[in-house]
């Protein structure tokens, strides 16, 4: 990357909201951890401006992330010039706090909505901001007093010190978040940041991504040979085609049918990678896994069951590939960070992201072309590649497939009642053009069964429970307000369709504090 910003994370709820917003300016940036801070300022390409993060911490805790700010900005060599920062919520009381200013307890905590009140508008940060522009606020603590050579720019009704500048620098300070959906012109501040302060040109675009990561794998992997586990999903279709590109025959795609991806989508999928070219070869392996998975209840036993098979069916498919070098994973960015967090590597990382120990057990190096983007850069980089329709807009689906949306043990009944109720929900959506306005639908098969009536005779059969969610990353999620004469006629058509399923409920549960998926 040519021109890149450096995202330190302090610990922030918010701080992949702050990459997303900036790399719709088609801005490469990346997010690292406060404690390697140093070392990614020496590794960054192109360091065109630094912002710090909000944190949960208070600056006066014990254990209060703290980076030396004055070597941070010197740049990453004696001959570099400084670099632009930005404060952002944490971030500037630490700037008060390192240099000279005071940080101090507020009575109450200063969390929602505020007005800005701009005191000076000759800087680039405010420029073009509305008077009384809204933003959000959400910290414990606030400043009392800016650093020492710094001048105040803005503040609101509640907060006297909401944005400062250093004096001849810059560098700037605000004490909220331009990140949030409530602040209504963060998007003109954080440009006015990366564009006019840091100078970047806005030239990452898919285009740009794909000339440049081809290159790169051309370099990186030669003549070797790649394998490559596709899911049907959205990362690791891009990730293939991408790599085709580069490659062409020497990647080898393996899809396995694990018995639990959606109905009839091994046969479809299938289809559609061959006509887009890939080498790809189709396993079907059902009876393996729903044997690994018989008696089986327990959530995470069973991603460990699956994800046990899955390596050995991959590694005996991809053993018979001669001289295989390299192993491709359709890994995406918040894999990567949530791998590298503030408090250290993840306890759990999502077991069903990648299949872990595959990389191990198969002695191959690792190649994973998508690592620097969130899936909506993937379903972007996806569509100017030309991949399929078909999957580039399908919704997420976990690795784990069905079996977690079945509540209980698995069986090659539960998986084809699940399958057939899902496979009208999912065409209903689409019928009512309902789909694309979801970023994730399913249906779950619940462990309990309930009475019911059909003509004169009283059932005792199974429950399942719808969920669709919008979202933007999967990180937040707020269930969908789908009409109620479509969910009236998607019950009516599961229970009159499907014999065994006498009942159908729906999940009005948000994330947090619930979870998208039931397991």
């Amino acid at each position: 990357m040519e021109e890149s910003i450096l995202i330190l994370d302090f610990g922030s709820q918010y701080t992949q909201l702050i990459a997303r917003r900036v790399r719709e300016l088609n801005v490469y940036c990346e997010i690292h951890p406060y404690t390697q801070a140093q070392k990614a300022v020496e590794a960054m390409k192109g360091l065109k401006g630094i912002i710090l993060s909000g944190s949960p911490f208070s600056v006066h805790d014990k254990d209060a992330p703290n980076v030396d700010l004055d070597k941070l900005i010197v740049g990453s060599g004696p001959m570099c010039p400084p670099v632009p920062m930005l404060g952002v919520c944490y971030g500037a009381q630490l700037m008060s706090q390192n240099w000279g200013g005071n940080v101090a307890r507020s009575n109450t905590r200063e969390y929602g909505r505020a007005h800005l009140n701009i005191l000076k508008y000759d800087n680039d940060l405010l420029d073009g901001l509305s008077p009384k522009s809204q933003v959000w606020m959400s910290h414990a603590d606030t400043i009392s007093a800016i650093p020492k050579g710094s001048t105040l720019i803005a503040s609101t009704d509640s907060v006297e010190f909401a944005a400062f500048k250093m004096d001849g620098q810059n560098i700037y300070g605000i004490q909220f978040h331009p990140e949030v959906y409530h602040t209504t012109e963060g998007s003109k501040l954080l440009k006015n940041f990366v564009v006019t302060i840091c100078g970047c040109t806005q030239n990452w675009t898919p285009d740009s991504f794909i000339e440049s990561t081809v290159n790169q794998l051309k370099e990186k992997i030669g003549n070797d040979k790649v394998v490559l586990g596709l899911s049907g999903g959205v990362d690791s279709s891009v990730a293939a085609v991408l790599l085709h590109k580069a490659i062409g025959g020497n990647l080898y795609c393996i899809f396995v049918d694990n018995g639990l991806l959606r109905k009839d989508e091994f046969e479809s999928v299938l289809h559609s990678y061959r006509d887009m070219g890939l080498n790809v070869k189709g396993v079907d392996a059902k009876e393996l896994f729903y044997t690994a998975l018989a008696g089986i209840e327990d959530p995470e036993k069973k991603r460990k069951a699956i994800g046990r098979v899955f390596i050995e069916v991959f590694d005996a498919e991809a053993h018979k590939v001669q001289d295989v070098k390299w192993l491709a994973q359709g890994t995406i960015y918040p894999d990567v960070i949530e791998s590298v967090s503030v408090n250290g590597p993840s306890m759990t990382i999502k077991s069903h992201h990648n299949v872990g120990g595959l990389p191990e057990k198969m002695k191959l190096k690792i190649v994973e072309p998508l690592n620097t983007l969130f899936k909506d850069e993937v379903r972007k980089v996806g569509k100017a590649l030309g991949v399929d329709e078909n999957i580039i807009g399908r919704h997420p689906f976990p690795g784990p497939g069905l079996a977690i949306r079945i509540l209980g043990d698995i069986t090659p009944e539960k998986v084809r009642l699940l399958q057939d109720a899902d496979a009208i929900f999912i065409e209903n959506l689409k019928s009512h053009n309902l789909y694309n306005e979801v970023w994730q639908a399913g249906t779950i098969l619940l462990p309990i069964k309930s009475v019911g009536v059909m003509g004169d005779e009283r059932t005792y059969e199974n429950v399942v429970a719808l969920r669709a969610v919008t979202s933007t990353d999967g990180m937040t999620a707020d269930w969908c307000h789908l009409p109620y004469d479509v969910l009236g006629k998607i019950s009516n058509d599961i229970i009159n369709k499907v014999k065994g399923i006498n009942r159908v409920v729906y999940d009005i549960s948000s994330k947090p504090p619930a979870t998208i998926e039931w397991e």
